[in-house]
């Protein structure tokens, strides 16, 4: 089967309720994401979920594909809707970040390897923050994504994006590990195309 390279997930959030757990973390440092070859500008994170045993914040931003057991961090804890975001998701739930690209900032063409459903791992983005100037493309084609729609992407392909608002774009990042749940959601549009 040939899956998509985006994919729009039924589950939707509320943008007001995701916007009020960011601004409960607006006193947690934003960690600067440590592949710097790959952006020019402000691309930062906050880790809410991580491999178990990490404590240092570059090692909890990290989406080790080795990890097994993954554990919510302290700054999940003054979100619960983030929390109840997570619980949505019927499968494993293995990184949760926020993830921030500041107005006039880019993340350059790049593959994250591996990050496909092909390979038993999906990851979703539920935009937080985010204005219409931002320019994600996946397969050089415009994905537009509003704030509380989940949108799974397949970032083993050539993907970039831009933020040319004047406002942070923030989204809340999913790694998740693929089961029938999420893959009946590629089987029904499949179906429906």
């Amino acid at each position: 089967m040939v899956f998509p390279d985006r994919l729009q997930l039924p589950p939707s959030f509320d943008p007001a309720l995701l916007r009020r757990d960011l601004d409960a973390l607006s006193a947690t440092p934003w960690t600067a994401h440590y592949v710097q070859q790959n952006y020019e500008g402000d691309w930062s994170v906050i880790p809410l979920r991580c491999a178990a045993g990490e404590t240092h914040p570059i090692r909890m931003i990290y989406a080790d594909p080795t990890a097994t057991t993954f554990v919510d961090t302290p700054m999940l804890a003054a979100c619960p809707y983030f929390r109840a975001v997570i619980a949505a998701f019927a499968c494993e739930v293995r990184g949760v970040r926020l993830m921030r690209l500041t107005p006039g900032s880019i993340i350059k063409t790049h593959t994250d390897l591996d990050l496909d459903i092909e390979s038993g791992a999906a990851r979703v983005h539920v935009p937080v923050v985010t204005n219409p100037d931002v320019e994600f493309l996946l397969n050089g084609s415009r994905v537009e994504m509003k704030a509380g729609q989940a949108w799974y992407l397949r970032l083993s392909d050539p993907h970039a994006v831009a933020n040319r608002g004047a406002d942070d774009r923030v989204h809340l990042v999913l790694d998740l590990q693929v089961n029938d749940w999420l893959t009946g959601f590629f089987d029904n549009a499949l179906a429906e195309a």
